[in-house]
């Protein structure tokens, strides 16, 4: 029930992944209002193993305050949804709702991984080489070093199991690529970061190599992470409207002109990981198209599939015990 075109973006991305075929196991339920899903599920044709309703009567609107809306509206989409993976009736949760409703329900449902101060959003970002992925990306505007460290270690992880990337690479979003530039916060990260043997750090990264595929795992603080997210998108947006005019004028597109545009759209990468919480969770823009929500399903199906949150869980654990 969340998002821009809910309930119909959200049910089209659910019958299309369906239909794909990649993948017979993937069932999905859909959690909202029966009286409105209950039709378009029965007129679907999918049989209940593989698509159902989950009753819930009420739906978070975006411009609610997210902590208040999630302990006062416990029968919401979001809620449900969470609940629905903790009781191990679902394995992931996917939402196009309010971001800061998922992350509270997320927190009161499925709980940190153990040694994980601030769970953290990551977006995937377009290069000149492979995506990179960035976190964080808006949930954590003040972070210390250690979270920093963290993020590293969440988004290596998930890069591995989700992207197929055996050793990726991480960097540190700073204004220099020496060791000792930047604030006191980005020095103790480098500190940190370089002193992992478990981490594969290649060391600061200046905002002009990020498109240039300079590692696949960059790390910096919510603020920056979603000042840079956001440019990214606008740009995005800005080359693609120039590149679509330009062959609209010329009456047709090139293939590369269509292989860049299928690059900068970022329904091409599905939803945005919550990482750090027990349980796959993936967040979609709340204006997404059902593209983009219906690789956000893929990619949380991936995720089960590669045993993600277990891995996370190891190597946290790993990563305390060096600690202490």
């Amino acid at each position: 029930m969340g998002g821009d075109g809910a309930p119909g973006v959200p049910l089209r991305a659910a019958l299309e992944a369906l239909e794909e075929g990649g993948d017979r196991a993937l069932a999905v339920t859909l959690v909202g209002d029966p009286a409105v899903l209950e039709e378009p599920v029965r007129a679907s044709g999918h049989t209940a193993d593989r698509l159902t309703v989950a009753p819930a009567s009420e739906a978070i609107g975006m411009d609610e305050p997210p902590v208040q809306a999630v302990r006062r509206k416990r029968d919401s989409s979001i809620v449900v949804g969470l609940e629905l993976v903790r009781g191990g009736e679902a394995d992931a949760f996917v939402s196009a709702g309010s971001t800061g409703a998922v992350l509270a329900a997320s927190l009161f449902a499925l709980g940190r991984l153990p040694g994980v101060d601030r769970p953290t959003v990551g977006a995937m970002f377009p290069t000149a080489a492979s995506p990179v992925l960035v976190l964080d990306a808006g949930a954590n505007v003040d972070c210390r070093p250690a979270h920093l460290h963290q993020f590293a270690h969440l988004g290596s992880i998930y890069v591995r199991d989700v992207r197929g990337t055996p050793e990726p690479r991480v960097g540190l979003l700073n204004v220099g690529e020496e060791e000792e530039k930047g604030d006191a916060r980005s020095v103790g990260a480098h500190e940190l970061l370089a002193g992992d043997p478990g981490l594969r750090f290649v060391g600061n990264v200046e905002g002009d190599r990020i498109i240039a595929g300079a590692c696949d795992v960059l790390v910096t603080d919510g603020f920056a992470g979603n000042v840079l997210l956001k440019f990214y998108e606008s740009m995005a947006g800005f080359v693609t409207g120039l590149l679509r005019e330009g062959g609209s004028r010329a009456g047709r597109a090139d293939r590369q002109t269509e292989e860049v545009l299928r690059m900068l759209d970022y329904t091409e990468y599905g939803g945005a990981p919550l990482l750090g919480v027990d349980g796959v969770v993936v967040l979609c823009h709340g204006g997404s198209p059902a593209r983009a929500v219906r690789n956000a399903l893929r990619v949380a199906a991936e995720s089960v599939a590669a045993g993600m949150v277990d891995d996370l869980r190891r190597d946290l654990s790993a990563l305390a015990g060096r600690s202490a």
